[in-house]
């Protein structure tokens, strides 16, 4: 048994009318073909829909469970080219957003208020991850955009992206330490300084420029401790574990005990200090809800970063 629009329609315009000859004139039809209609949907779901008289119409229990589910199925159906249109657009839709901690701390929020008031009806599902989740998430299908961190120039190969920060990275002290009372520190004396490290394996890129740095100054990083979220290592170097290299932008986590400095490399340094760029990657064939949030937030780019040009060139958003 397969039931279609026009049958329910049919049931639809009866029930409501309670009255065939009515009914055939809103459907545009003659009362014949409409009553063989209803007797032949009420054979094929094997109850009476209707309880006839010679005077009158009125709905069997059946028909009476039945109506509202109908009418439902009817409205639903008559949104279906608006829903189909609004995902084309890009204003409907889902999508499912990674995250590295430290965006957390510059624009993201502004983004995220903003997509949302501009499309509501984006089902948005948010998810903090380092990088080498993120990949494992984009081969499973679990997320269709994310924001990474890396060094800078180092894109994850394969997809799609905007760059959304530059920044260079600062060390985090704890307060106690002597090398606090200063704004700006010589690389020279932070050198033999303990570290808490993200492990290699969660930003290779960064990590490697990082320990370039003491390569070429003939040394070894002391790294004491390893934790993966930036919040976890900002909150070791408050208990004096060691200090950390982080993103300028981690300066908006205010852990007391913690300040952030400068650190000054030596003229001609070679590798150049490291800094921490900050990309949101997805696919060339992700949705559209998903080209509308890059275009979103590529049109609120910080002052200071160089225009970009995102736009799919078969998707163009009203």
């Amino acid at each position: 048994m397969s039931l279609d629009l026009r049958s329910l329609r049919q049931f639809v315009a009866v029930a409501e009318e309670l009255h065939f000859g009515r009914a055939a004139e809103r459907l545009h039809m003659t009362q014949p073909p409409l009553t063989q209609a209803i007797q032949k949907l009420e054979a094929e779901l094997g109850a009476s829909l209707f309880i006839r008289s010679s005077r009158s119409v009125s709905l069997s229990p059946a028909g009476a469970a039945l109506l509202p589910l109908a009418q439902g199925l009817l409205v639903q159906a008559a949104e279906l080219p608006a829903l189909a249109q609004a995902a084309a657009r890009g204003s409907a839709g889902r999508l499912r957003l990674a995250f590295v901690s430290t965006v957390g701390y510059g624009e993201l929020p502004r983004w995220l208020k903003g997509f949302r008031e501009q499309v509501p009806d984006v089902a948005l599902s948010l998810r903090e991850a380092t990088l080498d989740v993120q990949l494992q998430a984009f081969e499973a299908g679990e997320i269709d955009a994310g924001f990474v961190l890396h060094a800078l120039g180092a894109v994850p190969p394969g997809f799609e992206s905007l760059q959304v920060a530059d920044e260079p990275l600062l060390l985090a002290l704890s307060a106690d330490s002597p090398l606090a009372r200063r704004e700006q520190l010589p690389l020279a004396e932070v050198l033999n300084q303990p570290l808490v490290m993200f492990p290699r394996a969660i930003a290779p890129s960064l990590f490697d420029a990082i320990v370039a740095v003491y390569r070429a100054q003939a040394c070894e990083p002391r790294i004491e401790q390893e934790a993966i979220q930036m919040q976890t290592i900002v909150n070791l170097v408050s208990a004096g574990i060691g200090a950390a290299w982080v993103p300028a932008s981690m300066q908006g986590f205010q852990r007391p005990g913690v300040v952030y400095r400068a650190v000054q490399p030596p003229a001609g340094l070679q590798p150049p200090m490291p800094r921490g760029e900050t990309r949101l990657i997805w696919r060339r064939d992700a949705a559209p809800a998903v080209w509308r949030f890059v275009e979103h937030v590529a049109a609120q780019l910080p002052a200071g970063l160089p225009p970009q040009q995102v736009s799919k060139a078969t998707f163009s958003p009203r």
